[in-house]
């Protein structure tokens, strides 16, 4: 295997990791096409509504957070990309028992919004007010 290749591959990886901005970003527009892709009827619908909300926000918070103008406010933000994460987790799991087919699509972003909520809250306990 080429050496360059690999590195290329980590580094692609190492960006992925640590760059949240396109990472939060990345997770809204998964969670937007997951939701374009499901059955429409009156109880999916507000889940689906709730999950777009949620799984967009963590983005949009970490955005706020990203420019925030104190260390109260960045602290604040990232508790809301903690608890945005945690409800698309909910909001992902609700589909699923509406339309179980949908297991497949939502179990990556299930894991992808843990693992957003996880960070968060390590962000969030180690930031000073």
């Amino acid at each position: 295997m080429d050496s360059h290749a690999e590195t290329s591959g980590e580094e692609e990886k190492r960006k992925r990791v640590y760059d949240l901005a396109e990472r939060t970003a990345a997770f809204g527009e998964a969670v937007i096409r997951f939701a374009r892709s499901g059955p429409r009827s009156p109880v999916t619908d507000p889940l689906i509504r709730q999950v777009v909300k949620s799984g967009t926000g963590v983005g949009a918070n970490y955005c706020e957070a990203d420019e925030a103008g104190s260390r109260k406010e960045f602290k604040y933000r990232i508790s809301v990309c903690k608890r945005e994460a945690g409800e698309a987790k909910y909001w992902l799991r609700m589909i699923v028992a509406a339309h179980p087919p949908a297991k497949g699509g939502a179990a990556p972003l299930w894991k992808e919004a843990d693992e957003l909520q996880r960070i968060f809250a390590t962000i969030h306990r180690n930031t000073r007010a």
